[in-house]
């Protein structure tokens, strides 16, 4: 072969090392662009999670969800009782705009049950305005507050129905981390008022998804 045609092996090893770094550069930069809207990885303290969507601390709190994630999963309602309905002391005033996880969604759609795993978050907004272009009513304001459900029986196992409760408080700015609601707050009310737990009589989302569970 010519010489003019031969590369010297020092020339070759930097090139490609060039090269190496600039592809594990390119790939480092896509895999965190992937992963950047993914589910949390849920740490949870030695308890195994069933659900993929919450990130627990060692002592067992639930991390706040970011909103970007649960404004995308599956809205099915937004119930409202009102103060002006209530002689002025409703229990839950704001409106409750409720977001269910998109597996656990998918997976009443099929069965009408709600699988372990289950994440449904209650998103508090005020009441605003009373007036608008389209007549008198009751239109949303700010927003207020952040409540989370989820069933899990390895993490619940002795609460009612294997749901935890838990809220990240009704005013701004909200808690970045949550402990556990006691039973007798929400489970005895859910297990005695909604279905399975769940107000779904009052979701007409999940009443289309699922008629035959009601």
């Amino acid at each position: 072969m010519s010489s003019k045609h031969t590369v010297s092996a020092t020339r070759v090893i930097p090139i490609a090392a060039a090269m190496f770094t600039t592809v594990v550069g390119l790939t480092t930069g896509i895999t965190s662009c992937a992963t950047a809207g993914s589910p949390p990885v849920a740490a949870t303290g030695g308890v195994v999670s069933a659900s993929k969507w919450l990130e627990y601390t060692p002592e067992g709190k639930v991390k706040r969800p970011p909103f970007n994630l649960f404004r995308k999963w599956v809205y099915i309602g937004t119930p409202l009782t009102p103060n002006d309905l209530n002689d002025g002391k409703a229990n839950f005033p704001e409106f409750h705009n409720v977001y269910m996880d998109p597996d656990g969604f998918a997976h009443y759609e099929k069965t009408g049950q709600y699988r372990d795993g289950t994440v449904i978050v209650k998103e508090l907004v005020s009441v605003g305005d009373r007036e608008a272009s389209s007549g008198n009513g009751y239109f949303m304001g700010d927003f207020l507050g952040l409540e989370i459900s989820v069933k899990d029986a390895k993490r619940y196992p002795n609460d009612p129905g294997n749901w935890g409760f838990y809220s990240f408080g009704h005013s701004y700015p909200l808690k970045e981390q949550s402990s556990k609601n006691k039973v007798e707050d929400c489970n005895t009310c859910h297990e005695k008022n909604a279905v399975s737990f769940v107000f779904s009589q009052y979701y007409p989302i999940l009443r289309a998804a699922h008629p035959a569970k009601k």
